[in-house]
């Protein structure tokens, strides 16, 4: 019984993650620009029937953009090049329905390299969104005609700008202005990806990052990244996406029947499993696109510092839509969360407590003589791995001088997959007593703490179970 238990484990750990889930996991947060017509006639959805002369944001400044996003503290900057409407942000050679027939600079205008050079100048990666559904377009539902063109737009975006960090694909798949649907060519998409763009990443209808299940920011308490394969089957997540504009959708959390994922439970049975990470998306406002109406809507910073406490701090990456207005600009209101978002992130994780403390393990040393200093560097060269079987970890931090402590952050080797299933925290009161300051699942990437600032010297991480051996490469205070 026990070597069968251990086989299954070996199964389950025996599944990594790529080298480009490794790196889009390290951004931990992105941002997404949705701006098109819609902008403009104030719809979600628009139906490609649009005129492309109402696009003329008159103050259009990326720069604004990219320094707001940077300001927030994010990584990475998705735009959606084209949305469900079939209009380009870029020149096209392939459609009129672009910028180039807008009165945006006079139609001399290239929105996609104005963004990603904003990006280059600010430090921050640029990433595209394209819809494989286009409502403008005569060939959507006709087959290969359709993939062709919509091959051809992906072969522009991928060749034309630099180094693409992620192509964005949604699982909207409805009518076309011919009354047909398309069944796009999924295979065929994802290896001119490949071919063109190898360190990118395909997001959401793709096979490296995993869709979270809603868009209202809604996390589950035990995120596992390694998941059945048939998560990440195309018909699967179109079957759980939003197929029309709903706003109820938008504020819809998981689903019950979805909370439990990566469970042994739920494994046990399933004979392919991948390595699939999650990411959740919200927008800054109840809406995707810009409308005047949701000026006073922009979701706090309260609301946003937790959210980004429970993905980011969940072993999800977030990714945060900041709709820029008809002017080509982001709102003054959001603009403000935003800064205040990334002065949080910035005050609360720069500066590590841990550096000045006593780290000590229970085992003294791992299996290849690491001790308690191995998890000082936030790097996956220096870790600390039990010896097999043995699946409990204790790691005390002590400092000569009472600290007030926030946050714990604890992160696991990937590179050995994910493997801690159940944690407890522990800290010493002024009489010297233990007491329990939190409970927990699964760590993966990161897991962040909220400790509330209690009072102490002595903090003590108690790993409980894992699979096989826990593998840890940090551990932070903060």
């Amino acid at each position: 019984m026990v070597d069968e238990v251990l086989r299954e484990e070996l199964r389950l750990v025996s599944v990594k993650p790529s080298p480009r889930q490794i790196a889009y996991q390290q951004m931990e947060f992105n941002g997404f620009i949705h701006f098109t017509v819609n902008t403009f006639t104030g719809k979600e959805w628009g139906t490609g029937k649009e005129s492309p002369a109402i696009f003329n944001p008159t103050e259009l400044d990326a720069r604004q953009w990219i320094k707001t996003a940077k300001d927030a503290g994010m990584k990475g900057i998705i735009l959606t090049c084209k949305h469900h409407d079939g209009f380009c942000l870029w020149p096209s050679a392939y459609t009129q329905h672009s910028i180039a027939c807008s009165s945006y600079q006079n139609g001399q205008g290239d929105l996609v390299k104005e963004v990603c050079e904003a990006c280059k100048e600010f430090g921050i990666k640029f990433g595209v969104y394209l819809s494989p559904w286009d409502r403008n377009h005569h060939t959507y539902g006709t087959g290969k005609a359709y993939d062709d063109y919509f091959i051809n737009q992906l072969t522009e975006l991928l060749t034309k700008y630099g180094e693409i960090f992620v192509v964005w694909l949604d699982g909207a798949c409805g009518e076309g202005a011919n009354g047909k649907v398309q069944k796009y060519d999924w295979e065929r998409y994802y290896e001119t990806i490949r071919r063109l763009q190898p360190k990118a990443c395909i997001a959401i209808s793709g096979p490296d990052i995993r869709w979270c299940g809603n868009e209202a920011g809604v996390t589950r308490e035990s995120e596992w990244s390694v998941v059945p394969a048939k998560l990440a089957e195309p018909k699967k997540i179109a079957e759980d996406s939003q197929q029309e504009d709903n706003a109820e959708f938008r504020q819809k959390g998981v689903d019950p029947t979805q909370m439990e994922l990566g469970t042994r439970e739920k494994l046990k049975d399933e004979q392919q499993l991948i390595y699939y990470p999650a990411e959740t998306d919200l927008s800054i406002r109840p809406g995707w696109f810009y409308h005047e109406e949701e000026d006073e809507q922009v979701r706090s910073f309260e609301n946003l510092r937790d959210i980004y406490l429970k993905t980011v701090g969940s072993n999800a990456v977030m990714l945060l839509n900041i709709p820029p207005d008809k002017r080509g600009l982001i709102h003054h209101n959001d603009v403000e969360v935003l800064r205040k978002l990334g002065d949080f992130i910035r005050a609360s994780f720069t500066h590590n407590l841990a550096d000045r403390s006593k780290i000590v393990t229970v085992p003294l040393t791992d299996a290849q003589g690491r001790g308690g200093e191995a998890l000082r560097s936030d790097s996956y060269e220096s870790f600390f791995a039990n010896a097999e079987g043995e699946k409990e970890l204790e790691i005390n931090l002590v400092w000569e001088e009472i600290q007030r402590l926030s946050y714990l952050v604890l992160k696991e080797n990937i590179l050995f997959s994910q493997r801690i299933e159940r944690f407890e925290v522990f800290w010493e009161n002024i009489s010297g007593e233990w007491e329990a300051a939190y409970q927990g699942t699964v760590v993966g990437y990161k897991k962040i703490v909220p400790l509330n600032g209690l009072m102490t010297k002595r903090l003590r991480v108690i790993i409980k179970d894992a699979r096989v051996a826990p593998v840890l490469s940090f551990v932070g205070v903060y």
